[in-house]
């Protein structure tokens, strides 16, 4: 039990850390915290009631919060990890109203466990991966980039999206799904090969 409660406080002061750097506008630093916290922010997502196909714009809306509030985090008032879960939370309960869909309560919402082990993000080399993902992006077609640099740099939203292109919102998500494949699979390929 103490083992466990050490490892939380660990992480609890690397998440504060990162937050830090974040504040200051590292970009590796919301990377790691991305890593570190998107399985237990998307718990309390769906634990608030959305709908699984609006969790990744609900996501992706609590995340550029996150970016754009790091400055105003008092580790005095609340944990990193509630600080964050209440942003998510907050994010869908609003998409939620929107669709005048039902919530459920914060407790149940910030009850989600913490991933055990975070270990192997600390081993990620990102000197390594940011060529490779730089040319998997590079041979995407143009139309393709755009979409990706629209919707996950500068955090237009999939609505946003959709009027832009003249599509669905439902084909700006496949199009965004199938090119986050097309992606992966090729910096996987290229690391195996590097």
């Amino acid at each position: 039990m103490a083992c466990s409660s050490l490892a939380r406080q660990v992480q609890s002061e690397r998440l504060s850390e990162l937050l830090a750097r974040v504040a200051s506008g590292e970009t590796r630093a919301f990377a790691e915290l991305h890593t570190l916290t998107r399985g237990r922010l998307r718990a309390i997502v769906l634990a608030a009631g959305a709908s699984p196909h609006d969790v990744d714009d609900i996501l992706q809306e609590s995340f550029l919060k996150v970016w754009r509030n790091a400055g105003r985090y008092d580790s005095r008032r609340a944990p990193v990890t509630a600080w964050m879960s209440t942003i998510a939370r907050n994010t869908a309960i609003d998409h939620l109203r929107t669709r005048r869909q039902p919530t459920f309560e914060l407790d149940e919402a910030v009850s989600v466990p913490a991933a055990s082990d975070a270990s192997h993000v600390e081993d990620f080399d990102y000197a390594r991966a940011e060529p490779i993902a730089r040319g998997a992006l590079a041979r995407l077609p143009e139309d393709r980039r755009r979409l990706v640099a629209l919707a996950y740099l500068e955090g237009e939203s999939r609505a946003s999206l959709s009027r832009r292109f003249g599509v669905p919102v439902g084909t700006i998500k496949t199009w965004l799904h199938r090119t986050i494949v097309a992606v992966r699979k090729d910096c996987l390929a290229a690391s195996a090969a590097a």
